[in-house]
């Protein structure tokens, strides 16, 4: 009998040693938090501006003042050309302005002669007239005639002389505008820097002979490549599906693959045109660069905000599942039964998601394992720590 009982005592504890568990579950509550969508890629400094110098007149460099590597000012000399025909044309030029003014000078003292005469004879062919009209047949007809003639002909000696004198005058013009154009082209065998930066690049040496850089097809050496490198262009490439995202203003992260510093900086420029062969758009941030501490080629890696949203409901990355075209979560109930809800996504950020719609603050979704629950399942919640150290996304 006593047996029996320690039997059936027995029997008793193994049947309930045998009932099943309650399963754990990893959850996270949804939380409200600040949001932001990112873009990280590479991005390449560049100068904002670079040039090629090249003389717009052919001759031997006499001097060059520069080296790669030297800062340079705006206007700052940076070589002079000998040219010894283009000064044997400008001192040619200067000596015809001074005969065209002699030639003027000239004209001038002929235009005053021949306006003396004319006046002396048209004086004297007036009083002949006066005196035949008063006093008819004291004149004789051919002696009137011919002081009409002279006076006629004096009149006419005024208007060449005074012709010759504009000719003279736009020859002068034409000497002048000869000379300064000669004048300009002698300029130009100074080389100047057109803006202040650093020399990236010396292809010349003193002596060498440089050809004029004025046509496209002529392969002219330059003399230096000059870089604005105090301040730089970060230009990143934005994949087609980001672009549409992309704003003047918008916030950029980077951090500096040499030195690993983290600066912040706005998109000032974009291109508004995909590059064929990548599909990508180029996007640019002006980095002040005062002390050349950063070189142009130097990448950086660069983190683009996209989207940001301010006090939304947001979940774990890892709660939110995709299945026949829906996303959903696997959440409690207030007895801790599994229930499958579908939500409508917003942004995304690194490690979590904006809930639009299906869920409410505070509610407690699973993270981790949810193939292994099923819709009206009790579960023990088990708090995680994954996303709990974050309100929200990017920050």
């Amino acid at each position: 009998m006593i047996a029996l009982s320690c039997l059936v005592a027995s029997g008793c504890r193994e049947k309930q040693t045998d009932s099943p568990s309650i399963a754990t579950a990893s959850v996270a509550p949804v939380m409200r938090g600040d949001l932001s969508s990112t873009l990280t890629v590479a991005g390449e400094f560049q100068p904002y501006q670079e040039v090629e110098l090249h003389a717009k007149v052919s001759g031997y460099v006499r001097r060059i003042n520069v080296d790669i590597g030297d800062r340079v000012r705006s206007g700052q000399v940076i070589a002079t050309l000998e040219v010894p025909e283009l000064n044997a044309q400008v001192a040619g030029s200067e000596a015809e302005v001074r005969h065209s003014q002699s030639e003027i000078s000239r004209a001038q003292s002929g235009v005053a002669l021949v306006e003396a005469n004319h006046a002396a004879l048209h004086a004297a062919y007036t009083r002949l007239a006066e005196a035949a009209r008063m006093r008819p047949g004291l004149v004789a007809e051919q002696e009137l005639d011919d002081a009409r003639a002279k006076d006629q002909d004096a009149e006419a000696k005024v208007s060449v002389a005074k012709a010759a004198l504009e000719a003279a005058q736009e020859q002068l013009g034409i000497s002048k505008a000869d000379h300064q154009r000669l004048t300009a082209m002698q300029d130009y065998s100074v080389v100047t820097a057109p803006f202040a930066g650093v020399v990236t690049m010396r292809y010349a040496d003193v002596g060498s002979l440089i050809q004029a850089g004025t046509a496209s097809n002529t392969q002219s050496m330059p003399v230096v490549k000059l870089a604005q490198s105090d301040l730089l262009r970060l230009r990143m490439p934005v994949p087609e599906e980001n672009v549409p995202f992309i704003k003047i203003g918008g916030d950029v992260r980077i951090k500096l693959q040499a030195t690993g510093k983290v600066i912040s900086g706005k998109i000032v420029r974009f291109t508004r045109e995909l590059t064929t062969s990548t599909r990508t758009m180029l996007a640019e941030v002006d980095v002040p660069n005062p002390d050349l501490s950063l070189s142009t080629g130097m990448t950086a890696e660069t983190t683009i905000v996209l989207q940001e949203r301010k006090n939304v409901l947001t979940v774990p990355s890892n709660a939110v599942l995709e299945g026949d075209g829906q996303a959903y979560v696997l959440a409690l109930d207030t007895g801790n039964k599994v229930a499958k809800l579908p939500v409508r996504l917003g942004i995304q950020g690194s490690d979590r998601v904006e809930i639009i719609q299906g869920l409410a603050e505070h509610q407690q979704v699973i993270v981790s394992g949810q193939s292994n629950y099923q819709p009206g399942q009790v579960v023990q919640p088990k708090l995680a720590t994954i996303g709990m150290s974050k309100q929200g996304g990017d920050q």
